[in-house]
């Protein structure tokens, strides 16, 4: 099916535009078409699929049944939530209101809050369909791991103690207080219909424009940075292209979904996996806007704090999956 999107960029570029494919336009604009196309429609399709599925989640119900457990088992189902919960920077303050007025620990919150911009539906969709199964089983591993050991760090160094006078009498309230799970909404099919069309699109109105920018910054790499140039200045092994990366991820900013097509492209490239899961996922979870929004809820030290974990984070696991990657 997915020769289909080929095809249509190929009669939109090369037949009706007249662009050749040795051109670096041509390629360019190839790359471009045929991702968004390809996108865009997943988007539509299994968004709504996927949101028949999770009709009956309720954020509420998750609270109160995190409040409840394990620490080590919360940093699990934390991370487990927030992978299938489309958080991003933007719902990241009254989602941690949220999460601490029920009070659940700061690590179970973190774990939550950080995996949730890296994985999301759209992302496991736009992985499989471009970057294949081995891939994204890795990203979202990968993911996860990083959230739950951020989550039991923070909450072995008493990071709560770092929180905004009102978020921290929030949590401290939270914790005095007895929460119980709900018995789960059974919704009717055109409850749930009606849910998955509203969540199609709101999700979509979201990510469009970050779909346009993501496979627009894949498509520029795709057709006009010189082959080898990446693999030249960042992909021959060196031990400090990881950190290198990982410095150079956090100054941008990107919805997790316009950062895969400039995984692909990178990759392409010549790129080694650790290096670009490394970069992408600091440009995700890591960059300036989302801790300038987090500021408001956190004393500089328990910033200070969160961006030292991830940028260990990717920087050893970009190191690891460097090693490995030729095994995969």
């Amino acid at each position: 099916m997915l020769v289909i999107f080929s095809q249509f960029a190929d009669w939109l570029v090369y037949q009706l535009l007249g662009l050749s494919p040795e051109q670096r336009l041509g390629e360019a604009l190839h790359f471009f078409v045929e991702d968004t196309s390809k996108i865009f429609a997943l988007l539509v399709v299994m968004i709504y699929v996927l949101a028949l599925l999770r009709a009956s989640l309720n954020v509420e119900r998750v609270r109160d049944y995190l409040a409840g457990k394990h620490r080590t088992t919360g940093y699990l189902l934390g991370s487990a939530f927030g992978a299938v919960t489309p958080f991003c920077s933007c719902s990241s303050i009254p989602a941690f209101l949220g999460f601490t007025s029920a009070g659940i620990p700061l690590g179970i919150t973190m774990a939550f809050l950080l995996t949730s911009p890296l994985i999301n539906e759209v992302a496991v969709l736009l992985l499989l369909s471009i970057l294949g199964w081995k891939f994204t089983l890795i990203y979202i591993a990968v993911g996860m791991l990083v959230g739950i050991c951020a989550g039991a760090l923070l909450d072995a160094i008493h990071a709560e103690r770092w929180l905004q006078a009102f978020a921290a009498k929030a949590l401290e309230r939270g914790q005095q207080q007895d929460f119980q799970a709900g018995e789960a909404e059974v919704l009717s099919w055109q409850a749930r219909h009606q849910f998955a069309k509203q969540e199609t699109r709101d999700i979509f109105a979201r990510v469009w424009k970050w779909v346009l920018i993501g496979v627009g910054l894949g498509a520029a790499l795709h057709g006009f940075v010189p082959d080898g140039w990446v693999v030249a200045h960042l992909g021959q092994g060196q031990w400090w292209s990881v950190p290198l990366a990982v410095l150079l991820g956090v100054p941008l900013y990107s919805n997790v979904t316009g950062i895969v097509p400039v995984m692909e492209s990178l990759l392409q490239h010549g790129l080694p996996i650790g290096t670009t899961l490394a970069f992408c996922m600091a440009t995700v979870a890591a960059s300036f806007p989302e801790f300038v929004l987090l500021k408001q809820v956190m004393q500089w030290r328990l910033l200070a704090a969160v961006l030292l974990i991830l940028l260990t984070a990717f920087t050893l696991m970009g190191w690891l999956f460097n090693l490995i990657g030729p095994l995969l």
